[in-house]
């Protein structure tokens, strides 16, 4: 069993070495050097070309629409083109639903088979093969490519048309903004205001409007560290304006979101771009010797 991965950040990493631990042959391509384990049964192509033409299928988990079709080469002349005909495209990463349209019809010119299928999950989900995987273009192909999506999902859902998938994931993340937002000013709110820590989570536990992040990311917010990101705070802008920009082009209001959005630019400004996305909250709440948690 083979398979192939370009983009090689954390989840990328993750996905490889799930991959062999499952018995899979697994054949990589970054664009800067990246090292395995010499247990894993990973081989390091030298270029993109080299991965295609010994994959079958491929995993797409690169930063952004535009990385997809730079590798891709999917702007270029036919005689530059890559040889996609008869490869299994899974795009895995968080890109819109217009985007992913295109990518796909590139893909589909050139004789590929594309799936969307981000996930929700992070590292730990990625390396026990439990994330929540949507995928999203032909019936036919998710059914096809299932066996490869279950190593990293127990369940992956089908979700519709190429774009659905794409939008449900920005859905996901937008709501991430949202609760990480909103929880870090209450939180940020009632230490200012002398509420002791313990009493503030009780409460908030015992009520309707608990959800687990918050828990997952408090000692974050009370230690203000930041570090050992999973999900990065330049990728949940990155994801912010995506959801804008599509939210606007269906007629929704956006005026919420582009308060976090300027917050979430503001926390990149200041440095934090590649710490975890919950340092929102030194934005939101800074420092000023009154913390007491």
């Amino acid at each position: 069993m083979e398979i192939g991965i370009i983009g090689i950040g954390l989840m990328g990493h993750a996905f490889a070495e799930r991959f062999c631990s499952q018995g899979y042959s697994v054949r990589v391509f970054n664009r800067s050097p990246v090292k395995f384990s010499p247990d894993n049964d990973v081989t390091v192509c030298t270029s993109v070309d080299e991965l295609i033409d010994t994959s079958e299928t491929i995993i797409l988990m690169l930063s952004n629409a535009d990385a997809i079709k730079q590798l891709l080469r999917l702007d270029q002349a036919k005689d530059l083109q890559l040889k996609l005909q008869g490869k299994t495209l899974l795009q895995m990463a968080t890109i819109s639903p217009s985007q992913s349209k295109e990518i796909s019809d590139a893909i589909a010119a050139r004789g590929g088979h594309y799936l969307e299928a981000p996930v929700l999950g992070s590292l730990p989900e990625a390396r026990t093969g439990t994330l929540i995987i949507m995928v999203a273009g032909s019936k036919q192909w998710f059914e096809h490519a299932l066996p490869t999506l279950q190593v990293l999902g127990t369940a992956p859902r089908y979700i519709g048309d190429t774009g659905s998938a794409a939008a449900l994931k920005l859905a996901m993340n937008q709501l991430i903004a949202a609760l990480t937002a909103g929880f870090s000013l209450s939180l940020g709110y009632a230490i200012k205001n002398g509420v002791d820590t313990d009493l503030f989570m009780q409460t908030v536990r015992d009520s309707s409007l608990y959800a687990q992040t918050y828990d997952k990311k408090l000692q974050k917010y009370l230690q203000r560290d930041f570090g050992a990101a999973n999900f990065s705070t330049r990728h949940l802008l990155k994801d912010i304006s995506l959801f804008i920009d599509d939210a606007k082009a269906a007629g929704l209001n956006t005026d919420a979101l582009e308060g976090i959005q300027r917050i979430t630019s503001q926390t990149v400004d200041d440095g934090m771009e590649r710490m975890d996305y919950s340092s929102i909250y030194q934005v939101i709440c800074p420092e000023d010797g009154s913390d007491n948690p």
